[in-house]
């Protein structure tokens, strides 16, 4: 049997893995589904009111409705799918207040010096490495939220003060230097974590 070429190049599916995330994300992530349920009911009751109006050739409504209802399919599809790939374990901010600081941990501040090899430029960021998809920045201390599963956090978690390695960005390849490891505060966190959102969910 011939192979699609949609099915060629399509990117696999991502490995299974376990999400670190803040309590309540795995409710959140429920009531999501539970909208676009309600969402496509909603849209089958308008399909089958514009379906009753006659030709279906000149019927844009009916084809607006049915376009939204494979949408929300979609939608619904890869959420299901991203959650059942994915282990979810909720993590609670307090505990990041009174973490070991010897090497680089989930829920710590960390300063990282960037070498870019090409370039040869350099550049430092402080970062709350954080849980899944936050990416607030606080522009008094100037703390960014680092996610965990991000490529760059990958690359440094485990590592101790003053260790170095080599990775390849997809900005291209860097030397990463951890300067400093600390707790955050509680004002930190406070402005840092937003509320919690849905994911952005790609359709496969």
């Amino acid at each position: 049997m011939p192979l699609h070429r949609k099915k060629i190049f399509r990117l696999p599916s991502p490995a299974p893995t376990t999400i670190y995330v803040r309590p309540g994300y795995n409710r959140v992530l429920a009531e999501q589904f539970e909208a676009l349920k309600f969402k496509r009911v909603d849209l089958v009751k308008d399909k089958v009111e514009a379906h009753s109006q006659g030709d279906l050739r000149e019927n844009f409504g009916f084809k607006a409705a049915k376009d939204a209802i494979r949408a929300v399919d979609r939608k619904m599809t890869a959420l299901d799918r991203f959650v059942a790939r994915n282990t979810f374990i909720e993590i609670d901010p307090a505990t990041w207040l009174t973490k070991p600081t010897d090497t680089l941990l989930l829920g710590h501040v960390a300063t990282i010096a960037k070498q870019d090899v090409a370039t040869k430029r350099s550049h430092r960021f402080t970062f709350l490495v954080t849980t899944h998809g936050e990416t607030a920045s606080d522009p008094e201390s100037g703390i960014e939220c680092l996610p965990h599963n991000s490529p760059l956090a990958a690359a440094v978690l485990g590592l101790a003060v003053n260790a170095q390695t080599r990775v390849a960005l997809p900005a291209g390849e860097a030397i990463l230097t951890v300067c400093s490891i600390r707790n955050p505060t509680q004002a930190e966190l406070d402005r840092l974590l937003t509320a919690i959102k849905p994911p952005d969910i790609e359709d496969d």
